[in-house]
């Protein structure tokens, strides 16, 4: 994962730096205003440039899929955790109560037979 968007901001800074060496400024004459110049073909460096960023585009778009992917994952197991806590907390609240009354019960009998014994003597 990691490694892939390395890479990806590798052929980032690359295709920049190649881009930057196929440019070539224009050098323009006083014979050269007078004539309209043709449209000149890319040359095979500039093919190259966009064909560089083109395949960091396309790997991008690949991590930004399993990234997704990872997410979606992550999802599905966060609810799956929290549905269980949310079950294990309500059988937590209902345990809670049920020790809650039965040591009300036993606090009741102590003093029920506590009276009694009071009442013999």
């Amino acid at each position: 994962m990691k490694k892939t968007i390395l890479t990806t901001i590798i052929l980032l800074a690359s295709s920049g730096a190649f881009a930057s060496e196929a440019f070539t400024p224009i050098k323009l004459t006083a014979n050269d205003a007078k004539a309209p110049s043709a449209v000149q073909a890319p040359a095979a460096e500039e093919t190259l440039g966009n064909n560089s960023i083109q395949s960091a585009i396309l790997q991008i778009d690949n991590a930004q899929v399993e990234i997704r992917n990872q997410l979606l994952d992550l999802k599905t197991k966060f609810a799956d955790v929290d549905a269980q806590y949310v079950s294990v907390k309500a059988e937590r609240k209902a345990l809670k109560k049920q020790l809650k009354q039965s040591e009300r019960r036993l606090k009741a009998l102590d003093k029920a037979k506590e009276k009694m014994r009071k009442n013999m003597l």
